[in-house]
């Protein structure tokens, strides 16, 4: 099931779908022991985790069983302000009772040497922790249609290999980056896209009719899709 829902403004996207995440964690946990969540970094992503941070919603989460995992990263040191951890530290984890063994980083440059051991350590986390399907995956639409860090036209879209991957070469900095595979992102059980601004209102209307050269169409939940758009972006669906 696919599902579009325009707000009408980022404030607006970015608050609603913090509560959203919030209820969605709680229902997960009212029927199983654990919720696996993928974050997303970007402007929106990061301020729907600060939303959620400030929402009396996130008092009543039972913490210890939620596990947040990361959809990509940029392969730079760490504490490199181009990091999405250190941007979602700083806007929600830092607030929450939340076990460090629940926070599933992917690999900095410096304790990996490469791009490919930060990738095959997150593939091998992925196995360890039984290969969980996503509850929640969320994703940022780049202008371009990329989600993650899988670009269209770029050797890493489509790729149907391991459950993370080496990024090299990419069309938007830093050229170095790890991302989970298409594969992988389609293995979530609900999948939710967001975009914001006019800037995002072509590709986002190309992605939502099905456009097979961008990331953004491709990507899909096994129960649910859904696209949460702001006003300016939502101008051409």
């Amino acid at each position: 099931m696919t599902e579009t829902i325009v707000y009408g403004d980022a404030a607006a996207l970015a608050q609603a779908t913090a509560a959203r995440l919030l209820l969605r964690i709680g229902d997960v946990l009212a029927h199983r022991e654990r919720a696996d969540v993928v974050l997303t970094g970007g402007t929106v992503g990061t301020a729907t985790l600060a939303e959620a941070a400030r929402s009396p919603l996130a008092s009543g989460v039972d913490w210890t069983s939620v596990h947040l995992w990361w959809g990509d990263e940029r392969f730079v040191a760490i504490g490199d302000p181009d990091r999405n951890e250190g941007q979602a530290q700083e806007a929600l984890l830092s607030s929450l009772p939340l076990p460090e063994e629940n926070i599933h980083r992917m690999g900095a440059h410096g304790p990996f040497a490469t791009a490919e051991d930060a990738a095959g350590s997150y593939d091998a986390e992925i196995a360890a922790a039984g290969t969980p399907a996503w509850d929640v995956l969320l994703l940022g639409l780049g202008p371009d249609g990329h989600v993650a860090s899988l670009f269209p036209g770029h050797p890493g879209f489509g790729d149907a290999g391991a459950s993370a991957l080496a990024v090299h070469d990419s069309p938007k900095p830093p050229p170095t980056r790890v991302s989970l595979s298409l594969a992988q992102i389609n293995r979530a059980r609900e999948v939710w896209l967001l975009a914001a601004g006019e800037a995002k209102a072509n590709v986002a209307a190309r992605c939502i009719h099905g456009d097979a050269s961008l990331p953004g169409a491709a990507v899909h939940g096994t129960e649910r899709t859904l696209w949460l758009l702001d006003a300016a972006a939502a101008t051409r669906i």
